[in-house]
């Protein structure tokens, strides 16, 4: 017992020596030296400690911003190596479906493995040495993450690692996020304090793809193109093309447009942007609303046919020399202006689409909508920039037991033939049809929904067959008519042919005499 206790006293004045020593270096030695001194002890001591370590700061840059790859690193030690950590901080994150998010306390050390190399990670965090109220973290004071690994590693950890570890954060706050619906502001609302060029509020459509009324085909194959366009980031860079695709939705109204943009923005988790043409004044402000929207994105443009006129064609020199008139006067001018509103033309959308500006940012998808595709330019839907066709029509039989599942959870019943029948004779709507499948209170069942569908159908038959009879009585009347006035007009030719053979025959009548060496006979 007194041998423990001589030790702990010898230990003890070890200690105070060193602390001694210790602070003589830091009060008398200049600084330059300190430094030297820790130099070389640094080099000379890297001989003998076989370990490397990598320090990534919380914020960088002259104004303090905070690192992405700090978030990545965080974000991807969040999700798979926190949970062996004994000291956890909750942190609220914005705009993410998991709004809470656990993570490794302040100085605390986890381990991670990758390839069967084993590496550590270490949350630290330094105090400031004087306590000041700032809206940014004082200078002395800073979180970094430190990663150490063995030199013998290396090139794996630098060449292979890191970028694992970036690419699975972002790939974790992509699927985390919160979905945003935009809308393009006025030009006039852009600029000044928290003034932007798109609102937006959280997108919650319940739309997915299962749920979609349409072929289940067609809709497998919606679904390949979306997952061959999601994962093709390398093959776009092999061929030189914008890593972008546009897809034309094309039908009767009704048909689900909206909904099959909901449910692709659901299935690829990208954000959405509705951008209302009619409130972009000209070419330059629609450029620069594409650069301000993000990459994992789709922009849509929905009922382009009615948004502007994109015919491409020239103005005729009557309205050219009308316009020209109007500047003249300051009113007309004015009311010109006003009428004219957008001055978006063909050529600048065209651009928009797949000009040289398209490719700034990636995994972008444009999406026109129309209920008329005859209307549209051809340069604007053409391969290339409406790049997949997507018509969208009346409700079928396959259609209508996704939605059938979907308000009834019925899968078969006795009236389904009946249905399938009246489907192939009748154009309905999925809107319609799944108007007729909604109880409209708690009385009604499954057998009610599909009878009151039966009925339906068979009034939009017997409407359907009096609009088409109208239309042959309205096209036999219009021939008639037709003909009438030809006939009238082929009678009024002949009588003015008449009319004209008198008069030249009266003519020659009244000058029927010869005249031979100036006298008349």
């Amino acid at each position: 017992m007194e041998a423990i206790g001589n030790l702990w006293s010898q230990l003890g004045s070890i200690m105070a020596s060193i602390m001694f020593v210790y602070a003589i270096y830091e009060q008398f030695f200049p600084p330059s030296l300190r430094t030297y001194i820790r130099k070389h002890t640094q080099t000379f001591t890297n001989f003998f400690y076989p370990y490397i370590q990598i320090t990534f700061p919380e914020f960088s840059g002259e104004k303090l911003r905070r690192s992405d790859a700090y978030t990545c690193i965080q974000t991807y030690l969040s999700e798979n190596s926190s949970k062996t950590a004994k000291r956890l901080k909750a942190e609220v994150v914005k705009d993410s479906q998991t709004p809470l998010v656990l993570s490794m306390a302040d100085n605390e050390e986890i381990t991670d493995e990758f390839n069967g190399v084993k590496v550590w990670w270490y949350s630290n965090h330094t105090t400031p040495k004087t306590q000041s109220f700032s809206f940014y973290p004082a200078s002395d004071e800073k979180r970094f993450l430190t990663l150490t690994f063995h030199r013998r590693h290396r090139d794996l950890i630098t060449g292979s690692y890191i970028n694992h570890v970036l690419d699975e954060g972002k790939a974790i706050s992509t699927k985390n996020r919160q979905l945003k619906l935009y809308t393009n502001n006025p030009s006039d609302n852009w600029y000044g304090y928290k003034r932007t060029k798109w609102s937006h509020i959280v997108f919650e459509h319940p739309a997915r793809f299962e749920t979609l009324a349409m072929d289940p085909k067609k809709k497998q194959e919606i679904l390949n193109d979306l997952v061959k366009f999601k994962k093709g980031k390398e093959y776009y860079e092999k061929i030189g093309k914008a890593w972008k695709r546009g897809y034309l939705l094309y039908g009767p109204p009704g048909t689900g447009k909206s909904t099959m943009i909901a449910a692709m923005a659901n299935f690829m988790n990208y954000d959405v942007y509705d951008l209302e043409l009619t409130a972009v004044k000209e070419n330059t402000e629609l450029r620069k609303l594409l650069i301000e929207t993000t990459g994992k994105s789709i922009i849509v443009i929905e009922d382009i046919d009615c948004s502007l006129d994109l015919t491409g064609q020239r103005k005729k020199k009557k309205e050219k020399e009308e316009n020209e008139e109007d500047q003249k006067d300051p009113l007309k001018k004015a009311k010109s202006e006003e009428e004219k509103g957008s001055k978006v033309t063909l050529s600048g959308l065209l651009n928009f689409i797949d000009g040289i500006w398209s490719a700034c940012g990636g995994e972008r998808i444009i999406i026109f909508t129309t209920n008329f595709i005859d209307k549209l330019d051809p340069a604007l839907i053409r391969r290339g920039r409406m790049d997949k066709h997507i018509e969208l029509s009346y409700c079928g039989f396959e259609a209508f037991k996704v939605l059938a599942k979907n308000y009834l959870d019925v899968e078969t019943h006795a009236l389904f033939p009946v249905i399938e029948r009246k489907l192939l004779e009748t154009d309905m709507t999925p809107a319609d049809v799944a108007e007729n499948l909604m109880p409209k209170s708690v009385d009604e069942d499954s057998d009610t929904c599909l009878r009151n569908l039966v009925k339906s159908l068979d009034e939009a038959k017997e409407e359907a067959e009096k609009k088409k009879k109208e239309a042959e009585e309205e096209a036999k009347k219009k021939a008639e008519e037709e003909a009438a006035a030809k006939l009238k007009a082929e009678k009024e030719k002949e009588e003015l042919a008449k009319e004209k053979e008198v008069s030249c025959n009266a003519k020659s009548d009244g000058d029927g005499g010869v005249k031979e060496n100036g006298v008349l006979h």
